[in-house]
């Protein structure tokens, strides 16, 4: 298992991710909203807002997962969060970088994972938006396009804009 890079402006997106006054706030419907849409929308049981902090990931919003964060070592959206682009993991068992990690390998026994980061409009990637399924399998481009929209929307929400575009 290879894990999770540390991106090289860690300080600067902790410090934003801070900024945003979220990380172990209960549920909120916004966000569950969200989570509970991508599952049904691409019939996957896990569906996530994960936000990655110093040492862990932790999940705003879940759908199909008891546990509320994770290690950021063992964390495939830790993985994510170095690029701006999504993420994909089509075999996560025939993948070197987490054939033996222990998401994989036990449960929730994750084979396919596609994370969109969250990048603030400074440029942090403070997190992702994540579909895990128990299945290899691949996002096509409508797959993919309409995981960026649910991101954007995330980002929305998390900034403050909401839905209508406006503070909330």
């Amino acid at each position: 298992m290879l894990p999770a890079p540390i991106p090289a402006d860690d300080d600067a997106r902790l410090q934003a991710l801070r900024e945003l006054l979220i990380l172990d706030t209960p549920p909120e419907e916004r966000f569950d909203r969200l989570v509970e849409f991508a599952a049904a929308e691409f019939d996957v049981p896990i569906a996530l807002i994960s936000l990655v902090d110093r040492e862990r990931q932790w999940f705003k919003a879940r759908v199909g997962l008891d546990a509320c964060e994770t290690s950021r070592e063992i964390s495939f959206c830790g993985h994510a969060i170095v690029q701006r682009d999504l993420f994909e993991v089509v075999d996560a068992a025939l993948d070197p970088r987490f054939a033996d990690n222990p998401l994989v390998i036990g449960g929730p026994l994750i084979r396919f994972y596609i994370g969109a980061p969250l990048v603030l409009p400074g440029g942090a990637a403070i997190g992702t938006l994540c579909v895990i399924d128990t299945q290899p399998r691949e996002f096509d481009a409508m797959d993919r396009a309409i995981l960026g929209t649910l991101r954007d929307l995330a980002v929305a929400e998390l900034i403050g804009q909401g839905e209508a575009g406006v503070p909330a």
